[in-house]
């Protein structure tokens, strides 16, 4: 289900997306004044900002202000609804970074048209269309503004075990159901149990990142957990639940056992060791689900650099193979263009490997 924040003082916009919209069924229209939209966007992080820029007790540009300043709003595009037609109003809040502008009096296909162009562009470019959580960009813009930060901070890294061994027996679309149902009990979990700051990202296959505080971080990590040990059984046949396996072949048709699939989660933080870069964290956050895939509780927290088996060096960071059977949660990327590096992903791979031989 999308969600449309709108900001205004009437209810007039809301009025004509509602009738138009719910014929579509996929649709949530949330209407706040200017004050609370900013605190509703960074909690909830709308798919698009419809702004009446004659609000009641607030300027409009500095509501613009306040969503491109935080990184958990800066990239929600921003339809602009407003009374003023000249030329440097249009200019200033194009400048502050909104997306489109309609001025009054305006005709209700044209803001319906307009919405629907700026919401097909955010699950195109910016959402994880499968997951419909914020993707890979998102997460390294997250992650830089922590870095950036003096608050103490948490990653959780979240990843399947034996997912393509599930796939390939199951199919993609109950593979995909899996990535689903984790994506949700993570935001589920975080919605319920943690701050309302926090953040939930997919990073792509099926990898996650929740970032949190540390008080946080442990109970999040046990009841994401303990959820989806319970709710992925519905996800197997009786004969394989009953087994604790999965009945496969391998890649040379042989048959084969495969576990069932299990979530690891690394977990890593600021308060011991205070990571200088996105290169860095990720080797942390790899490092940290390396061990959670070995431990007994699938739940590894790495505090310091003494945790690690290996120094990280930044050379290191760009290269797949310089942690055996680890990929890189998420790669460097260029902020001015907004293009995103390709992410390693061979650890799926060399895990399905290891076990059909």
């Amino acid at each position: 289900m999308g969600n449309i924040l709108v900001v205004e003082d009437k209810p007039q916009i809301s009025r004509i997306l509602e009738r138009a919209l719910e014929i579509e069924g996929d649709h949530l229209i949330t209407v706040l004044n200017g004050e609370d939209a900013v605190q509703y966007a960074l909690r909830k992080t709308p798919h698009l900002i419809i702004l009446d820029m004659m609000l009641t007790g607030v300027d409009g540009y500095e509501v613009i202000r306040r969503f491109r300043s935080h990184p958990r709003s800066m990239y929600i595009p921003i339809i602009v609804v407003s009374a003023n037609d000249e030329t440097h109003g249009k200019v200033r809040a194009f400048k502050m970074g909104v997306d489109d502008y309609i001025t009054k009096p305006f005709h209700p296909e044209e803001l319906l048209e307009r919405v629907r162009t700026q919401l097909r562009h955010v699950q195109q470019v910016f959402l994880s269309r499968l997951m419909d959580l914020p993707g890979a960009f998102q997460v390294e813009l997250m992650i830089k503004c922590k870095l950036s930060s003096q608050e103490p901070w948490s990653i959780l890294y979240l990843d399947l075990d034996n997912f393509k061994a599930f796939n390939d027996v199951y199919g993609f679309l109950a593979g995909n159901d899996m990535l689903r149902l984790v994506g949700q009990l993570c935001r589920h979990t975080v919605g319920e149990y943690g701050n309302s700051d926090d953040f939930v990202g997919h990073i792509g296959g099926d990898d996650f990142i929740v970032l949190t505080t540390p008080d946080r971080a442990k109970s999040l990590s046990a009841r994401i957990m303990t959820a989806y040990k319970e709710k992925s059984r519905m996800f197997y046949r009786p004969e394989d639940l009953k087994r604790g396996s999965i009945s496969g072949v391998d890649r040379k048709g042989r048959p084969y056992q495969f576990p069932l699939v299990s979530l690891s989660i690394g977990v890593v933080n600021n308060q011991l060791h205070w990571p200088h870069s996105i290169e860095e964290i990720s080797y942390l956050a790899a490092e940290a689900k390396r061990h959670a895939k070995q431990s007994s509780d699938n739940i590894y927290y790495i505090s310091s650099r003494r945790d690690c088996s290996q120094e990280y060096s930044p050379s290191a960071s760009f290269s797949p193979s310089y942690l055996p059977g680890s990929a890189l949660p998420f790669s460097p990327v260029d902020f001015g263009h907004r293009e995103l590096l390709p992410i390693a992903r061979e650890d799926a791979m060399i895990e399905y490997e290891r076990q059909a031989h």
